[in-house]
């Protein structure tokens, strides 16, 4: 085999993994979304039920470093229950990327936190962040945040899956 080949085959072989990671990754949200719609059915401790939620997706994912919840409260978001290292306490509306993806009411996905103007270091660990809002009526109530020690890491599939599972919880903020 000459070295271009090989080389292909190499590529061929990498682009096959990833495909076969994505596949799973799909897989995973989906069978996670009839698990968080159960973890909230009938449940008025939303504390509770959001310490669930985070726990069942950071333990779902090897490439979830931290995640959790926080909560709209007048002009900051204040942590709420998450999985992983200690975080900010309050972030302010536009200010990192929790505060952006409230601001502009839309997810955000950081391929690398090290280059997003005014990016929040709660840990020095983070590399890449996806943050995704919750909304009631057309109101962002709360913000679920998801780190990662990988670059690049999250995708249009971590996007909708956390997409589908902020309109699952949102009900939990009545």
């Amino acid at each position: 085999m000459d070295k271009n080949t090989f080389k292909q085959k190499i590529n061929e072989e990498q682009h096959t993994k990833r495909q076969v990671i994505k596949m799973e990754k799909a897989k995973t949200y989906e069978r996670l979304i009839p698990q968080v719609e159960s973890l909230i059915e009938g449940v008025d401790n939303h504390v509770g039920a959001l310490a669930n939620v985070s726990a069942l997706l950071h333990s779902s994912f090897l490439h979830y470093f931290w995640c959790g919840f926080y909560i709209v409260n007048g002009d900051e978001l204040e942590l709420g229950p998450f999985q992983g290292d200690v975080a900010c306490y309050t972030i302010k509306k536009g200010r990192g990327v929790c505060g952006t993806a409230w601001e502009e009411k839309q997810t955000v996905v950081v391929p690398n936190v090290l280059q997003f103007p005014g990016h929040i270091a709660c840990s020095s660990k983070s590399r890449s962040e996806i943050v995704v809002p919750v909304f009631k009526g057309g109101n962002v109530i709360a913000v679920i945040d998801v780190d990662s020690k990988g670059y690049s890491v999250f995708d249009d599939i971590d996007k909708d899956g956390l997409e589908k599972i902020a309109k699952i919880i949102s009900p939990l903020f009545e």
